[in-house]
């Protein structure tokens, strides 16, 4: 089914039970949940899924180990749950993390992490061993029942500097307890699309696209064309992240004199990471994610991240929504903060190989120290001819909890009872994984003949739906490549387009692909990439050009990748089929 069918199905029949505003990961998540209880919904996102906050996140999958000194045991709870329920459902995309916190002192913070929990809202004193045992404790405490992980343990300074030699000289301890990661989260975000679309085709979400009041209703404009279509939507779900406040007065103007109407619900604050080509730091890190504090309180992290180094982050206050970037004082306060744990590696700004950074959507606060403001969630309902339930908050690890609480919301307005959970729901490609992907690998490999990389690539990228896109490029008796020297295929691009909803060069480079986060994406490849698209979508000359300018102007001025980054970048072997 083709964007145009989608389209052609609003202007037959503009009837939804709910319209969700927003494709990131809350919209998203509310939307298959809706979906799958047999409503009617229509989504709509501005730019591309899963394309603002969503695409900059820390790439973890977390339970929280420091809201437990605000006092946040439920969303600590929740989110150990969650955690959990993505590595079962999602085995191929979100893995085991072993995370590990140098500690320097014995009981520093003890009295500090005591007065927080009970409301003090002030910085944070540096985090002892003993406070750090007891939160861990408590980690393990809450998922003593389905445990899935290892729990934690504790190191002397000698045995951790056996383990990690380059750590800093003066720790005293280490305490290494595990949580998870996600390998590439935007390509979560378009396997809840697809299987929507599978298990509930009458729901449509669309990318590009944008809802707009009109008299007593809503239009839908496809920002592609300049087409609109007049709806009807019963509900209004507003899951447009730190855009939240904008959108909800543009389809609910505040009415004189109704202040509490006007006080903005969202808080942002900004974080930048950085990816690194970095071996030593690489090795250093021995396969683990070292958690641990800079100077100023903030909570740091750095790992191994698809053969690069990921290291985060900032936490700024912002006061006006918009895109944003890794600013050099960002990078460079990243970079010191890894130099303080790491005090005899040389980490320079040219190890820097991609940078992003997002507005985080938190709910409104005053704190002072950002460290402070709940990562929690809620729902804000704005009554009217059709209500408006507004996503407040929340993070990746909980989408789908958030989703459900949501959706249970809009089925109580509604009137509808809820058929069935998403709790332990298979995503995607996580559906019948096996044991690990070098079983999905080895597999895909005998069954299609193909190189140990290649295979090794797909397993990685689509797990157990990599069977699908392989066979569909062999029933166009294309030939399959032996390895993965090509980073990415023509067989991979036409699915993107026809199977994934991409429709410009930047949703395949950023998003559908770990092209650009890993610094392997260059001048030579985004032309082989774009001529693909050109033949797929039918761009012009002109069109194809200007996509490939308009990526080039993105890549730098928002991830710090100059045209000369990419212009010295090495060229990989010309595209082949999946």
């Amino acid at each position: 089914m083709t964007r145009q069918d989608d389209f052609d199905r609003i202007r037959q029949n503009g009837d939804f039970d709910v319209l969700v505003i927003g494709g990131g990961i809350n919209g998203l998540g509310v939307y298959r949940d809706l979906s799958l209880q047999g409503l009617r919904v229509l989504l709509v996102e501005k730019h591309d899924f899963c394309s603002g906050c969503s695409a900059a996140p820390s790439r973890m999958i977390h339970g929280g180990l420091r809201y437990l000194e605000n006092g946040e045991f439920d969303l600590v709870r929740e989110s150990l749950a969650e955690r959990d329920a993505l590595l079962r459902n999602a085995p191929h995309l979100v893995q085991p993390l072993p995370t590990t916190i140098p500690l320097t002192t014995h009981l520093s913070g003890l009295f500090n992490a005591a007065i927080s929990f009970f409301g003090w809202a002030g910085r944070p004193a540096q985090r002892g061993a003993l406070p750090v045992k007891v939160g861990l404790s408590l980690y393990d405490f809450v998922t003593r029942k389905r445990r899935q992980l290892p729990p934690h343990r504790f190191r002397t300074a000698r045995a951790t500097h056996r383990k990690w030699p380059d750590l800093m000289q003066d720790l005293r301890y280490s305490a290494t307890y595990y949580d998870a990661w996600i390998s590439m989260p935007e390509r979560l975000g378009i396997e809840l699309i697809r299987d929507t679309r599978h298990a509930a085709p009458h729901s449509i979400a669309l990318n590009y696209a944008e809802a707009r009041p009109i008299g007593d209703g809503f239009e839908i404009c496809d920002r592609e064309s300049g087409l609109s279509h007049a709806i009807r939507p019963k509900l209004i779900i507003n899951a447009s992240g730190a855009w939240l406040d904008e959108v909800r007065h543009s389809l609910a103007p505040p009415k004189p004199g109704h202040i509490g109407d006007r006080r903005p619900l969202v808080s942002g604050t900004k974080g930048s990471h950085l990816i690194l080509e970095a071996p030593e730091l690489f090795r250093a890190l021995d396969g683990h994610m070292i958690f641990f504090e800079n100077a100023d309180g903030r909570v740091c992290i750095v790992f191994p991240y698809l053969g690069k180094v990921l290291a985060g982050s900032t936490d700024i206050r912002v006061d006006t929504v918009g895109r944003t970037r890794c600013e050099d004082s960002e990078r460079d306060y990243i970079l010191a903060s890894l130099r303080r744990v790491f005090p005899d590696l040389a980490l320079t700004p040219d190890q820097v190989v991609f940078s992003y950074s997002g507005i985080r959507p938190l709910p409104r606060s005053d704190q002072e120290f950002t460290g402070r403001i709940s990562r929690g969630h809620f729902t804000h309902r704005i009554e009217g001819d059709i209500p408006q339930i507004c996503m407040v908050g929340g993070k990746w690890t909980t989408f789908r909890a958030f989703a459900e609480q949501t959706a249970d919301e809009a089925l109580e307005v509604l009137g509808t009872a809820r058929k069935c959970s998403t709790q332990d729901l298979p995503i995607g490609g996580g559906r019948d994984f096996p044991h690990d992907h070098a079983t999905l690998a080895a597999t895909l490999a005998q069954t299609f003949e193909l190189g140990e990389e290649r295979a090794h690539h797909l397993a990685q990228t689509y797990g157990t739906t990599a069977h699908e896109l392989l066979r569909e490029c062999s029933l166009q008796s294309a030939p399959l490549p032996q390895d993965a020297d090509q980073a990415v295929s023509s067989g991979e691009i036409d699915w993107f387009v026809t199977h994934e909803y991409a429709r410009h060069l930047s949703d395949v480079v950023l998003r559908r692909t770990s092209l650009a986060i890993t610094g392997r994406i260059s001048l030579p490849m985004i032309q082989d990439i774009a001529m693909q698209m050109a033949k797929t979508l039918g761009w012009s000359g002109d069109t194809t050009q200007t996509e490939i300018e308009t990526l080039i102007t993105e890549l730098h001025q928002y991830h710090g990748v100059s045209a000369e980054m990419l212009a010295q970048r090495s060229r990989p072997r010309s595209t082949q089929c999946a």
